[in-house]
């Protein structure tokens, strides 16, 4: 079947990606976690029409971690899984009961789950001998965190296109970087996607994301180039001009090209 036009608007993006942060290497055995949701649906699709056009090989292994939600369809989503192709392993470890035991009622499940997820599945990666673990993270999450950590955390940080994991033992890759939910949202749609939302945490609607996700969509109500403004922010930094102290330090004495501007001013 021809791909269609948004097939090939975000295959190029991820190829995009891949080339200008150095996703996909030769050789990789990629570990693409999948959720069940429609980005993590397109990150296993997307870079898996990439192994036809580059000159080089990579694996995908599709790895789902069921963490035990009660009435989570595995037997259904590893049926999709093994459709699309790649090799696919299925987990199941209980953290669903630990996350509600140990997180007071009203409270926000996210920080708990994703930390007990990402340990799991980073040691199902060594096992299974993956070089890389690939995330489906896009280009409204980086928006999004973008904001979060300025406003909750002081911190002007995103999420990384690739990054080594803590354990130090991972390399972990985000090929939706450049990629809009929008987009992805249609993709999904289009290749019909049977998609399973986070049952655990869906019902909290008063998480901090949801708050800056709002905020955003207000924003660009208003001006519609706000969202690629923030994204473009992201790789378009000057850090001469910030108040981290080392990094003042660091870059004291090289010129940072606005002397002519200065003296306008001055």
């Amino acid at each position: 079947m021809a791909s269609s036009r948004l097939e090939h608007k975000l295959q190029g993006l991820v190829t995009k990606a891949s080339h200008d942060f150095g996703l996909i290497e030769p050789g990789d055995r990629v570990m693409a976690c999948m959720s069940g949701g429609k980005d993590s649906f397109a990150m296993l699709t997307l870079p898996g029409l990439l192994q036809e056009k580059v000159p080089f090989r990579f694996e995908i292994v599709a790895v789902n971690l069921d963490q035990g939600h009660p009435g989570f369809p595995a037997a259904a989503l590893e049926r999709a899984l093994r459709a699309l192709g790649h090799p696919v392993h299925m987990l199941r470890q209980d953290t669903h009961s630990v996350v509600k035991q140990k997180i007071p009622a009203g409270r926000t499940f996210c920080s708990l789950c994703s930390r007990m997820r990402r340990g799991i599945l980073y040691a199902a990666a060594a096992d299974l001998g993956c070089t890389k673990i690939a995330l489906g993270h896009h280009r409204d999450d980086l928006i999004e965190t973008l904001l979060l950590n300025l406003f909750f955390s002081g911190q002007i940080k995103s999420m990384a296109p690739r990054l080594t994991s803590d354990d130090g033992r991972n390399t972990v890759i985000r090929p939706l970087t450049l990629c809009r939910e929008a987009d992805l949202a249609a993709f999904a749609v289009e290749q019909a996607y049977p998609i399973i939302p986070c049952d655990l945490c869906g019902s909290q609607e008063h998480l901090q994301r949801r708050r800056v996700k709002r905020l955003i969509a207000d924003l660009a109500q208003e001006n519609d180039k706000i969202p690629g403004n923030l994204f473009a922010a992201l790789g378009n930094v000057v850090p001469s001009h910030l108040l981290d102290a080392d990094l003042h330090a660091a870059l004291q004495a090289e010129p940072t090209g606005d002397d002519d501007a200065v003296m306008a001013l001055g």
